[in-house]
């Protein structure tokens, strides 16, 4: 036997002799999946659509991920996917996989649905959000089998808050879109703006409704005049009008927000503590690149794989407790082991800054600190929620 292939063997008996004593058992892991997105309407740009598939082909790769583990333990790992037409589908969709014995569910739907899903939800169904950022149900509409790996617009917001704060850029022209969505964005970065001391000089809504294909170079300049301002910020969730804010602005400004450079959960850019090997494990099983819903969904299911492995169990009940103890850290590819916050049920997590072709920075910057961790200088403290999951 050769050098390398005896380090190979004491690598996986070393692996071996780690897991724990239970590991022998043989465990069964049934995961729902359930995705609806509301038709989005026309886009008044050249924006590249959403892949249709977006969050679902994260959770396969994850399951996958759990399998190669669990093949050693004899736990097995399934995932059944539902991609509705409508709300009520969707919600159908998760009655059903409860009624056939599924209490482990990722729910990739707007806010609205999935509170609707919660209220069907038995008593030890486990749920996680992979597919909505509202900061709602973060902060007051919580619910204790309700987990997110999904980072919030508070939490995205807080990290372009830092950057700007930390680059002295702290004067802005804030742009919101007319759609619910752009206004929750700016509603978070408002907040994020006021707690990193970054001052909004203009405040404006985005009220027209043409095609800027051929006018940008005219109506932005006009739109964008103001005595003086350090960088544009734009809420434009859907992309109606924020990709012809760069390079059309009346000062020669930055342009960033959810245009230009913005926060993310997860971009194709971002390449360091692994990452590049999970994003071309991705790339060969989806055949694009992977997005912030799919990583998100990725996350959930490796939470799951990671709590199931080390608890030896497979029910909500006792996977939630243990998600929620000290004992529990997720490896996902960011720099360091992750955790939920007991409040709330929000993933922890960095947030990379980035441009279509790069890595700009990745929040928590240094120097914001926080009395117990700086993953907490991002998105809803504890103090800011009113929610209680595990307490």
């Amino acid at each position: 036997m050769s050098r390398s292939a005896s380090l190979i063997v004491t690598l996986i008996f070393s692996l071996l002799c780690a897991l724990p004593l239970h590991a022998s058992e043989t465990i069964a892991v049934k995961i729902g999946y359930v995705q609806w997105a509301p038709d989005p309407g026309p886009v008044l740009s050249n924006v590249l659509p959403e892949p249709e598939d977006a969050g679902l082909r994260g959770a396969e790769l994850a399951i996958n991920d759990n399998s190669t583990t669990g093949k050693f333990m004899g736990h097995t790992y399934t995932l059944t996917s539902k991609v509705a037409e409508s709300e009520q589908a969707a919600v159908e969709a998760f009655e059903a996989l409860q009624q056939q014995g599924v209490d482990l569910f990722v729910i990739n739907t707007p806010a609205s649905t999935l509170t609707a899903m919660m209220d069907k939800a038995a008593t030890d169904t486990l749920v996680f959000n992979s597919g909505s950022p509202n900061d709602a149900l973060r902060a007051n509409e919580c619910n204790p089998n309700l987990l997110h790996t999904l980072p919030s617009y508070a939490m995205l917001t807080d990290a372009l808050g830092q950057w700007l704060k930390m680059r002295r850029w702290s004067r802005v022209f804030l742009i919101t879109g007319p759609t619910a969505a752009d206004q929750a964005w700016a509603s978070a970065f408002r907040r994020s703006a006021k707690r990193f001391g970054v001052k909004i000089m203009e405040d404006k809504p985005w009220t027209f409704d043409a095609d800027l294909r051929r006018t940008a170079s005219k109506e932005l300049p006009l739109f964008t005049q103001a005595n003086d301002y350090d960088a544009v910020v734009v809420a434009d969730v859907r992309g109606d009008f924020g990709e012809y804010v760069p390079f059309n602005t009346w000062l020669p400004r930055p342009v960033v927000g959810t245009q230009g450079m913005s926060p993310v959960a997860w971009h194709r850019v971002v390449e360091s503590w692994g990452a590049a090997q999970l994003q071309s494990r991705f790339y060969d099983l989806a055949g694009r690149d992977m997005t912030s819903e799919d990583y998100a969904a990725w996350a959930a299911v490796r939470s799951l794989g990671t709590a199931v492995t080390q608890l030896g169990k497979a029910d909500g009940k006792s996977l939630r407790s243990f998600i929620f103890s000290d004992r529990f850290q997720l490896a996902a590819f960011k720099g360091r082991q992750l955790t939920y916050r007991l409040w709330n049920g929000q993933l922890r997590q960095p947030i990379p800054l980035v441009h279509p072709r790069g890595l700009v920075a990745s929040a928590p910057i240094e120097g914001f600190i926080h009395p117990k961790t700086e993953m907490d200088t991002l998105g809803l403290d504890e103090p800011e929620s009113a929610c209680r999951t595990n307490g």
